[in-house]
């Protein structure tokens, strides 16, 4: 069975379109896409390249991904938009592609609520959710399992760690440290994330040692630097949590 397009959606000769692909009516797509099987376009959804995009991937009504960059500078060389498999995204979400040559990525399994923007460069990993109108800055990183509350936002180069959570409103201008939730402008660590973490399926035992590593670490306002090397790192996420914040590139946000 090909692809089901409707006959006002427009949809470029040289777009690449598999097996079982939902185009509804007056979406859009561009020259360069490849979209994966088993995908959907809602009404009015558009798709520009170049663009890749795996499979079981959902676009919603007047969602936009792989626009141009919104940047003032010209570019030269080609830039994409790379998506995994078996993404949401809902009603005017914005994703654009890199510069310079480079890509903008999104991993699997992502839910972008309504609004929820994806600037150039930005990377986002696995499993993670974007409440409505979250926005992420050119170049932003964000790991696996992160989940963002509604209106909140990150700055230009800084990285969300690993099944983080950022409380709604919250503007992270620092590196959010994984595992944690952050709350405030300017984001501020609060606590362990211990609902995502059980939610993610992380043993009870790391959990627990987590707990006791964030006792530490996070005594005061800022981490403890020199407590980083007395913490044990025999267990793969209190490890981490320690690569994190020994990152000297980034510096991390501040405990309130």
């Amino acid at each position: 069975m090909g692809s089901r397009i409707h006959p006002t959606a427009v949809v470029d000769s040289r777009a690449d379109l598999a097996e079982g692909v939902d185009v509804g009516p007056y979406a859009v797509v561009g020259a360069d896409v490849q979209i994966g099987p088993g995908s959907s376009l809602s009404a009015h959804a558009v798709v520009l390249g170049p663009t890749t995009m795996g499979a079981g991937n959902e676009v919603h009504s007047f969602a936009i991904l792989g626009g141009s960059p919104q940047h003032k500078r010209a570019f030269s060389g080609e830039s994409r938009l790379i998506v995994g498999d078996r993404n949401t995204f809902r009603e005017h979400v914005t994703m654009h592609r890199g510069t310079e040559g480079r890509s903008t990525r999104i991993g699997s399994d992502n839910f972008l609520m309504v609004g929820a923007h994806v600037a150039h460069d930005a990377s986002v990993g696995s499993f993670c959710t974007l409440a409505n109108a979250v926005q992420l800055a050119g170049h932003a990183t964000v790991e696996d399992h992160a989940t963002f509350g509604g209106l909140s936002g990150v700055a230009q180069f800084v990285t969300v760690g690993q099944s983080a959570f950022v409380a709604a409103g919250a503007m992270c201008e620092r590196r959010v440290p994984p595992f944690v939730i952050v709350q405030g402008d300017r984001a501020r660590v609060r606590s362990l994330n211990v609902v995502g973490l059980r939610r993610r399926g992380v043993p009870e035992a790391s959990i627990v040692k987590l707990q006791a590593a964030f006792r530490v670490l996070f005594r005061g306002g800022a981490p403890r630097v020199a407590a980083l090397r007395d913490v044990p790192r025999e267990d793969p996420y209190v490890a981490a949590l320690l690569d994190a914040l020994l990152d000297a590139k980034a510096e991390p946000c501040p405990r309130g």
